[in-house]
């Protein structure tokens, strides 16, 4: 199967400084945030791939960092085989790259009906002639997410949270995209409107041969959606592969403690492990493993080195020293 997305060794780093006068004035040096570290994974055709991890892991900045809205620091990402730098100069290449994002109503232009908001990258891309044969195009598109012709009449402040990211989809779509990114898709909207658009998600994938790059937080989003599962933490993925391997048989102690969180009637009246502490600065992360502050397994080694991902026999990559080893199960 081809990979559509190859992201090696990528990392992104952001100048985080004062400015330089009050550098000098407070004899301070420049601060650098490592969003990303050194991540590397593949997404192949027609499946999906998850990011989760908690609120500053790097998620969104990797989501930026695959459509091309931030260029890597280091490393390199390849669409389709070829450098996604190059999708910037190649409007064919660009047009099969889009993004879902978490906000329907801040990603939608309150000015505009909806029936030119979905033709915007329509006439950009100059897909087709002018007229009835893109608002033909937008009718069908907006039939595709479950609205109608008549919707493209409206506002976005007519609709409901559920319908306005089914807009957002239309418009995903509207470029005839190959690869789309979803950062967040489901987290502003209520938890019965979730399942709708997950649901919409999973049938424009089988239908259309689409490729997912799915950012959550939400785990139970995850395991219904995805093919492939990382978990990051402080910049990192601690541990990848099958998503189905890594739900039966978590191996990091950060995703243990991660599945340990969700809720689930199986454990009631048991008590939970907590992930204790705080998640350190990504200004100034700890030595060795980033984790050991927080993990129970961490001992002098955890402290001083940087473990590397190393494969297990279930096909999963972890970077975790207490696997390595055998300790803690």
């Amino acid at each position: 199967m081809v990979d559509v997305l190859d992201v090696r060794g990528v990392t992104k780093t952001f100048d985080v400084s004062r400015p330089l006068l009050v550098r000098i004035l407070a004899n301070d040096r420049r601060k650098y945030l490592r969003a990303v570290d050194d991540v590397s994974f593949a997404i192949p055709a027609g499946t999906t791939m998850a990011l989760v991890g908690e609120s500053g892991c790097g998620k969104s900045t990797l989501a930026r960092l695959a459509v091309g809205l931030h260029a890597p620091s280091a490393g390199e990402i390849r669409f389709e085989g070829q450098a996604l730098s190059a999708a910037r100069a190649q409007p064919a290449m660009r047009r099969r790259i889009n993004m879902i994002f978490q906000d329907p109503y801040a990603s939608l232009n309150p000015r505009w009906r909806v029936d030119d908001i979905v033709a915007e990258p329509i006439r950009t891309f100059r897909l087709l002639g002018k007229g009835a044969a893109v608002a033909e195009r937008v009718s069908f598109l907006l039939g595709q997410v479950g609205l109608t012709a008549a919707d493209g009449q409206k506002y976005p402040h007519q609709f409901s949270g559920g319908q306005r990211q089914r807009i957002s989809i239309a418009r995903a779509l509207s470029s005839a995209p190959q690869f789309l990114v979803c950062d967040e898709p489901t987290s502003a909207l209520d938890v019965s409107v979730q399942a709708q658009i997950l649901n919409l998600m999973k049938d424009l994938q089988a239908r259309l041969g689409l490729t997912y790059l799915l950012i959550s937080h939400n785990l139970a989003v995850v395991r219904h959606m995805a093919d492939r599962l990382g978990v990051m933490y402080l910049g990192r993925i601690v541990e990848q592969g099958p998503a189905e391997a890594i739900f039966a048989t978590p191996r990091h102690p950060y995703t243990r403690l991660l599945l340990e969180a969700v809720p689930s009637l199986d454990a009631t009246g048991r008590s939970r492990s907590g992930i204790g502490g705080d998640v350190p600065s990504p200004i100034a992360p700890p030595p060795g493993c980033t984790f050991h502050p927080r993990c129970p397994l961490a001992d002098q080694r955890c402290r001083v080195e940087r473990p590397e991902p190393v494969a297990t026999a279930n096909g999963v990559l972890v970077a975790c020293h207490a696997v390595e080893e055998g300790r803690g199960g």
